[in-house]
């Protein structure tokens, strides 16, 4: 089972990280991060403290609309083509494949968003400490993305329309991830990025299971 496991990880990895036929893949949701980074001072001007001040909550937005990119890719091709239930039929508990599609996807979108973070802070005019802090909070935040944004996809797996109703799921369930994210950098703000991992660790803790719950129910 374990070694079947891993055959799975390394796919999912692979497909999420450079997409089907090495289309889309991790580079959509980092180009569409730091477009948001680079054209939101244009936006509102060059005024340096004005961007220090609101750069952190425009990161944590482009890092949320990052993570719902790719809904429609994370669960329906494979329900579509009857992964699942050949996965089933070999043991492979849905809550088990769940677990492995959230660290999939985190790390195809979660960490280049953190390797790509300077970039944007630094277009933003935020500090030092100011990166670091937003650093810790996508390293503890966007685990609970990854794992909301499955769940989401699980839900609306095979329904019409269920991309656009995927996202609109999700941003209200991601709220308290970027409330917690970016006011984490305001001042006196430092619990903030305890409440983040809480919350985040609360979301990993939950999806797998109502993530699995969902798929057993789309192919029943």
């Amino acid at each position: 089972m374990i070694r079947a496991l891993w055959a799975v990880f390394r796919r999912d990895v692979a497909l999420l990280l450079f997409g089907a036929q090495g289309r889309g893949g991790a580079v959509l949701p980092l180009l569409f991060f730091l477009a948001v980074a680079m054209l939101y001072p244009f936006a509102v001007g060059p005024d340096a403290r004005l961007l220090a001040r609101t750069g952190a909550g425009v990161i944590w937005v482009a890092a949320l609309l990052a993570a719902i990119l790719p809904l429609d890719r994370l669960i329906e091709p494979d329900m579509e083509a009857g992964f699942f239930d050949q996965w089933a039929l070999r043991g492979l508990s849905e809550e088990l494949l769940m677990v492995l599609r959230i660290a999939a996807h985190w790390l195809s979108f979660g960490v280049p968003l953190m390797l790509a973070a300077p970039l944007a802070a630094g277009l933003l005019g935020l500090s030092g400490e100011q990166l670091r802090t937003v650093e810790i909070g996508l390293l503890a935040g966007t685990p609970g993305l990854a794992a909301i944004g499955v769940t989401i996809a699980a839900l609306t797996a095979g329904l019409r329309a269920g991309a656009a109703l995927g996202g609109l799921l999700a941003i209200p369930l991601t709220v308290p991830l970027l409330i917690f994210g970016a006011g984490s950098l305001q001042p006196g703000g430092e619990g903030g990025l305890l409440l983040l991992g809480a919350a985040s660790l609360m979301a990993l803790a939950i999806a797998p299971f109502a993530a699995g719950a969902a798929i057993r129910a789309g192919r029943e």
